[in-house]
């Protein structure tokens, strides 16, 4: 969010890659809307802590962190 422009200023690059995901005239409003542009630092704060929150709770963290710990060591 630091650098708020990124996205757009990316467009002009975007535009004229050859990769097949940057193609199409939804990818910049994509990224905004990704990147929660429209929020105030309050909501965005809020709706970080939300997903923090949820995940913490959802039991495909909890098994997602169980494979990493068994195949990987990762806890």
């Amino acid at each position: 969010r630091a650098a708020r422009g990124a996205p757009a200023s990316s467009g002009p690059s975007l535009a004229g890659s050859q990769l097949p995901c940057f193609h199409g005239s939804s990818t910049i409003r994509n990224l905004k809307e990704r990147f929660h542009m429209n929020m105030t630092e309050e909501q965005l704060q809020l709706l970080i802590e939300q997903l923090v929150d949820g995940s913490m709770r959802s039991i495909t963290t909890k098994l997602y962190d169980g494979f990493q710990y068994l195949t990987n060591g990762i806890m």
